[in-house]
This record gives C-alpha cells, sequence and structure tokens, in this order.
C-alpha cells in the first residue's frame, strides 16, 4: 500500500504537461477553422441571396410587361348570311407595366397575335392598331389606350369560320411579359355587332 501511496506522490508532483506555444497553435488552428468555415458559409449564403434576387427581378420584369384587356371584345359580321368580318378589343399595359411595342409592320421585337378555332391555327396573324388614348407612336406606354383589330381574311388566311357557338381564342404574344390569352364563345346567333365577355 505504500508503495501505492509513493507512486501516487510522485505523480502528482510531476509538473511537465502543455507548455503555452503548444497552447497557442492549437488555438490558432481552431480559429482559421473557423474562419474559414464562416466564410464558406457566408459566400453560400451571399450566393444563394443573389439568385433569389435575380429571380424575383426576372418575375417582376415579366409581369412587369404585359397587357390587359378593357373591356369586352367586339366582333362585327356583316353580309346575308351574317359573317364575321373582324374582331377588336382594346388593351392597356397593367399597373406599372413596361411599354410594349404594337407596330404591326415592325420586324422584330414586336407583338405577335396568334388564333386558334377547332379547325385553324394562325400564329401569326395581320392586325392594325388604332390609338385612343396616347401621345402618338405605337408604344403601349402606361396610362395608354389601344384598339387592336383582326379582320376575317389576311394574306396568312382566315380567322376561321366563326360560327354560332363556336369557340375560340387569341393570344396576344408580347417581347416582354406573360401571353395574354382571350378565348371566347360565340352566341347562339350571330349579330351584326356583338360584344363577348
Amino acid at each position: 500500500m505504500s508503495k501505492f501511496r509513493g507512486m501516487a506522490k510522485k505523480a502528482m508532483r510531476n509538473e511537465s504537461g502543455i507548455t503555452g506555444l503548444e497552447t497557442a497553435i492549437i488555438l490558432i488552428a481552431f480559429v482559421v477553422v473557423a474562419t474559414v468555415f464562416a466564410f464558406v458559409v457566408l459566400t453560400t449564403g451571399i450566393f444563394s441571396a443573389e439568385r433569389g434576387k435575380e429571380t424575383v427581378f426576372a418575375g417582376l420584369q415579366k409581369a412587369r410587361g404585359t397587357m390587359e384587356v378593357r373591356g369586352g371584345v367586339v366582333v362585327e359580321a356583316a353580309g346575308s348570311p351574317l359573317a364575321v368580318t373582324q374582331i377588336s378589343f382594346q388593351v392597356a399595359t397593367t399597373a406599372g407595366g413596361d411599354p410594349i411595342p404594337l407596330d404591326p409592320s415592325a420586324t422584330n421585337n414586336r407583338t405577335v397575335i396568334a388564333y386558334r378555332d377547332a379547325s385553324t391555327v394562325n400564329n401569326d396573324m395581320v392586325y392594325t392598331t388604332t390609338e385612343i388614348v396616347g401621345d402618338g407612336d405605337l408604344l403601349l406606354e402606361p396610362g395608354e389606350l389601344f384598339t387592336i383589330t383582326i379582320a376575317a381574311a389576311d394574306n396568312a388566311g382566315t380567322i376561321g369560320s366563326l360560327a354560332a357557338n363556336s369557340r375560340w381564342t387569341i393570344e396576344i404574344q408580347t417581347p416582354v411579359g406573360a401571353v395574354l390569352d382571350l378565348t371566347r364563345s360565340m352566341p347562339a346567333e350571330l349579330a351584326a355587332v356583338m360584344q363577348l365577355h
């Protein structure tokens, strides 16, 4: 037992241990590792936030470039028996929207109008624009109002037979912004002027 007690006293008197230099090295290693980890986390977070911001701005740009239909769609018919001669509707930009080009004769950066029904598909309709409220150019800007008119027959074909009870869709594709869909059904009996809601 005394032998055991002597070994315990000897172990307690042993003053060897970690020196200050070794402690400093370990502390510096922890600080470096923590700094690198923090840098990686912050960089990843900033990169993700930037990507999120780009996505939000792209969505806003797409939404801001759209237009809306003001009022109903007017279909005119003539002849005996009555046959549709033209479709017209009024458009304006959405609140805070960007300007939209409405020059039908432009070759690039233009608004395209497509027509579809049960028997006809025309992806580039000929149309005319009439300024109701505006500044004299063919750029639909906030606060302006234009009438778009599509004739029943154009150089690319017709817009379909548009008989009573038929259903058709006009798709307005702007250079920037969402596509505007106008789907309407003809009434049970044709008249000279029909307003479709």
